[in-house]
């Protein structure tokens, strides 16, 4: 076992692990965090995206003992005191999901592109989301989520 230390949606926990431990099974088995969806367990589809130390991984890729020392953000801590954020907005505003199962991993490797990239074109968007898989919306939907919240938060942000 190893001991590993983590801050998960802002709340730290400490914690004996298989070393081989995954952290999707980390974050959905011990933490409960069951908005990370597991999809392919192959990092093929990207439903399982968090954001580790702001940048979004595929937890299936990514063993928890690498997490040790991290500041992990799963789909339930994006939000704050109850108010979705600028990205969850967009994506309900824009009809950007059908089935849901994809949009947790969206939602967050939206966030990360976000913040490299403030004003994507859409070329940009369909790029920097191009490891997330969505088998029901063709996108278009989801590339005019992602252009909104980019305007919102530039608009909102001093």
């Amino acid at each position: 076992m190893a001991r590993i230390s983590v801050e998960v949606d802002g709340i730290a926990y400490e914690d004996d692990v298989e070393p081989r431990l995954l952290l999707v099974h980390y974050l959905r088995d011990r933490l409960g965090k069951t908005g990370t969806p597991i999809g392919c367990d192959t990092t093929n589809c990207g439903a399982c995206t968090v954001l580790l130390d702001g940048t979004s991984v595929k937890s299936c890729s990514v063993l928890a003992v690498q997490a040790d020392g991290c500041d992990v953000t799963t789909i339930e801590g994006v939000s704050s005191d109850g108010e979705w954020h600028p990205v969850q907005k967009a994506f309900h505003e824009e009809h950007a999901l059908q089935c849901g199962y994809c949009t947790p991993g969206m939602i967050l490797a939206s966030i990360d592109l976000l913040k490299d990239d403030p004003d994507p074109s859409e070329e940009a968007v369909r790029q920097g989301l191009e490891g997330n898989l969505c088998r029901c919306t063709g996108y278009c939907n989801i590339v005019r989520a992602v252009r909104r919240a980019a305007q919102e938060m530039r608009v909102t942000t001093p």
